[in-house]
């Protein structure tokens, strides 16, 4: 492990570090939004002597005042409403070289996939994933083809590239320019803790109108890639005395109405709900009663929903692709997630083994607890480092 001390031995001299965070519209976006608030206090905790932070954000963050950016560290608005993607573009590429160079930056970190192509300061980017290639039908309107410029622009200039997973460093390496040597696998901590008191168990029952049936949770957006239609699917092939409820949480999207279609073709309509929205409290407390988390996506360039289920003691089966075996280690069951009875062979099996559930939920709670922000931030103050020439630390445990 990295220690404190370690790091504040990388003593730059007044070395002046952004945070590229014009991409964030608070309460909208999603992941990347949790890392930042995350990982932030606790790398300026952590940064070395001589080390600060300026963030950088756009008119919507400076507006709602609520982050670590204005209070912890100084930010500089860069004139900006990301909500619009051609704004959001414009301020990245033409406001942010400028105001960073006015502010002496040194290294400008972009958080978030995308990054300025100039400026004079050293680039790193954090790539989370590379979705926007693989299931470009993820992202709406253009955005998949902006990005499908914009992110290999980013890899081509940066100096350092951070992946949050190894799978993702091995898409990097092979779908775009990055060079080994230079990526850094940096993985996330822990996302959502529980900070609310849950609901109770009979209001949520009742709300919901659940009866006293087992309940299955599987949290992600309603989007294609997370392979939802195969998990209803699966969930019909059971019988309908062993059968559990369904809970698939969300915003809604243009392919929930497959989903219900697909539900009411198999004859399950009456065994899986769609919450638009809950509240902290409601998702608590349907993390406290589920039986089974399970999350059968194709694809993710981390996967911190299993996490935030092991930490809970929530038993979890998920599928054998991308970077989920290596986040969930032995504490998860694995499916494979083009196979509807291999899914549904998976949860029948959590359904009926107690004692495969409780081993689940016992390795679940130790796994969880390795995925730390205070990792991260030496991970993150370690590709710095890199990029900056001085030496580099050991890798963080």
């Amino acid at each position: 492990m990295l220690s404190s001390n370690s790091l504040r031995c990388l003593n730059v001299s007044e070395t002046h570090i952004g945070l590229n965070l014009v991409y964030m519209v608070p309460g909208e976006t999603g992941g990347t939004e949790i890392v930042a608030r995350e990982l932030i206090p606790v790398m300026l905790a952590l940064a070395p002597e001589g080390m600060r932070f300026t963030a950088f954000v756009n008119r919507e963050a400076a507006r709602a005042g609520d982050g670590p950016w204005g209070h912890l560290l100084p930010s500089v608005t860069v004139p900006v409403h990301s909500r619009n993607r051609y704004q959001w573009v414009l301020g990245e590429q033409a406001f942010l070289p400028v105001l960073g160079a006015r502010a002496r930056i040194k290294l400008m970190h972009s958080l978030a996939n995308t990054a300025p192509l100039w400026g004079p300061f050293l680039r790193v980017v954090t790539v989370h994933d590379l979705i926007y290639a693989l299931y470009p039908e993820t992202h709406a309107g253009n955005r998949a083809q902006g990005l499908s410029v914009l992110v290999p622009q980013a890899i081509k200039h940066a100096d350092r590239v951070m992946a949050d997973s190894e799978s993702t460093r091995k898409d990097l390496l092979e779908m775009t320019s990055a060079r080994a040597e230079c990526v850094d696998v940096v993985p996330l901590g822990l996302g959502t803790v529980q900070r609310v008191q849950p609901v109770d168990e009979g209001e949520l029952r009742a709300k919901f109108d659940l009866g006293q049936r087992p309940i299955l949770l599987s949290l992600s957006a309603k989007r294609p890639h997370k392979n939802l239609l195969a998990l209803i699917g699966a969930l019909a092939r059971l019988s309908l005395q062993e059968r559990p409820i369904l809970i698939l949480p969300g915003y809604a999207t243009t392919h929930e109405a497959e989903l219900r279609d697909r539900a009411l073709s198999l004859g399950v309509e009456q065994d899986v709900r769609f919450p638009a929205w809950l509240s902290d409290a409601e998702l608590e407390g349907l993390w406290k009663i589920s039986r089974v988390f399970l999350f059968p996506s194709l694809y993710e360039g981390f996967g911190m929903p299993v996490l935030e289920a092991m930490s809970r003691g929530v038993p979890v089966a998920c599928a054998d692709a991308s970077s989920l075996p290596e986040v969930v280690g032995d504490a998860a069951l694995l499916f494979d997630p083009r196979s509807e009875d291999d899914i549904a062979a998976a949860l029948q099996r959590l359904l009926e083994n107690p004692a495969l559930c409780e081993q689940l939920r016992i390795r679940g709670l130790e796994q969880a607890k390795l995925f730390t922000w205070e990792r991260m931030a030496k991970g993150v103050l370690a590709s710095y480092a890199r990029a900056l020439g001085t030496p580099a630390p050991a890798p963080p445990s």
